[in-house]
């Protein structure tokens, strides 16, 4: 399976390095300088990885281990590859820090299409200014392109945020997902809604996606920012 899909990603134009096991693929990732990633530094570079394919089954260090492995250094796309039907690895998976997961089997097409969008997220331009301000209009007090929700502010130019001061490092979802919330605070963001604008599904996907990743973000910017209307989805706390 690593060698078939090194191929047919290579036909895709993907430069690809490969990996027999856990162990193997962290001294790969750390060897090509990959491990120092910032909260600013969200764009690919000729150096190090621009995403990971991480399979939940990998030998001596597994998938999740090494996610962990990786997100103490680096921000990092990664993608989950799970067995089907084991839905204990996709949630093991998303909340050491994975952005997505696919399951086996898997289509090349369905791949590529999960990489794709987790590299559009990974290289996100700021919208112009005053975009995201013109959304909530009212609803957070601005200055230049800062949003601030109490102890929470978020700079949507330079793409940074910080609680009470203090930096915080996002990964390009959580990023993403932080700033569709506040595009439209104090509204109620259904599951689907997010997996459209912030996943980029056509289809109604797996919603743990997006628990998961708001369950990241509380614990980032404070468990009370996000709050969840059951039933329905979630909102940012004006």
């Amino acid at each position: 399976m690593r060698r078939s899909f090194s191929v047919a990603l290579e036909r895709y134009g993907y430069r690809v390095e490969a990996a027999a096991d856990g162990l193997a693929g962290l001294e790969l990732f750390r060897d090509s300088g990959s491990d120092c990633g910032s909260a600013g530094d969200r764009g690919s570079s000729d150096d190090g990885f621009d995403l990971l394919i991480l399979d939940v089954m990998l030998p001596g260090l597994d998938g999740i281990g090494l996610c962990r492995r990786v997100r103490e250094t680096s921000l990092v796309p990664i993608l989950m590859m799970s067995a089907r039907g084991d839905g204990l690895d996709i949630v093991a998976g998303l909340e050491a820090g994975a952005d997505d997961y696919v399951v086996k089997p898997v289509d090349t097409y369905v791949l590529v299409a999960r990489i794709r969008s987790l590299l559009r997220r990974a290289t996100y331009a700021p919208p112009a200014a005053g975009a995201v301000r013109a959304a909530g209009e009212g609803a957070a007090p601005t200055e230049g392109d800062l949003l601030v929700f109490g102890d929470l502010t978020l700079d949507t130019g330079g793409l940074e945020v910080s609680v009470s001061g203090s930096p915080v490092a996002l990964t390009p979802t959580e990023l993403k997902l932080l700033l569709e919330f506040a595009a439209h605070p104090g509204v109620v963001l259904e599951r689907h809604t997010l997996l459209r604008n912030v996943w980029e599904y056509g289809w109604d996907g797996d919603s743990r996606v997006v628990d998961l990743c708001v369950q990241r973000l509380r614990r980032k910017l404070g468990r009370d920012r996000i709050e969840t209307v059951r039933g329905f989805g979630y909102k940012l706390r004006r």
